[in-house]
């Protein structure tokens, strides 16, 4: 027997989510069709609140509230001199969690080399600008330990060149090929402690 068309179209959607196949998204349909009206109108409902009113802020990266404001440029009550640098918002919920770094974040968006990734989108612009403007003293370069994680990191530290920023990265404990969201605390921990200083001057 076939599916209904509007199950097949939400069997492909639901599949495109990160760690979900087929099998795994008929499954949650069948939760969400068996629960309509505890989870499916509750969910419509928020979600169609989320696209109108959440998007990314174009100075930090986070996500913010059309409503409320983005939160790490609203958090005016902590002064801080760091920022830990970042490629997406799954990133610094990890290291949040950790409760291992007390500063600013920067979200980059994603890395150079990215499919369909373009320098112009990882707003590495805006964390100049933000390093400038916030007299930020250290950048931690939190990028992932891939390829395209340290050809972003890099990138970042040649368009820092020209300030008196200082520059380092994520050390010891983190592995070759490793990504931020997917590291225990421990390894976090390890990672910021002995983080390494880059020097501000590329030749």
């Amino acid at each position: 027997m076939k599916n209904i068309s509007e199950i097949e179209e939400l069997i492909k959607l639901i599949s495109k989510l990160p760690g979900l196949g087929p099998k795994s998204a008929k499954r949650i349909i069948l939760k969400l069709i068996n629960n309509r009206d505890e989870l499916i109108k509750p969910m419509a409902s928020i979600l169609a609140q989320v696209y109108k009113n959440v998007t990314r802020c174009n100075s930090c990266g986070s996500l913010k509230s059309n409503l409320k404001g983005c939160f790490n440029c609203e958090n005016i009550k902590e002064k801080y001199n760091k920022i830990c640098v970042v490629e997406d918002i799954a990133d610094q919920w990890s290291i949040e969690n950790s409760n291992i770094f007390q500063g600013y974040f920067h979200i980059l968006g994603g890395t150079i080399s990215s499919a369909g990734q373009r320098k112009e989108d990882l707003l590495i612009n805006s964390l100049v600008e933000r390093v400038k403007k916030d007299n930020i003293e250290e950048v931690i370069l939190a990028t992932s330990a891939t390829i395209e994680g340290q050809t972003t990191a890099y990138y970042i530290q040649d368009s820092l060149k020209n300030t008196k920023v200082k520059i380092t990265k994520l050390a010891q404990g983190l592995p070759v090929g490793g990504e931020i969201e997917s590291l225990d605390d421990g390894t976090l921990f390890s990672a910021f402690k002995n983080r390494t200083n880059l020097k501000n001057n590329l030749n």
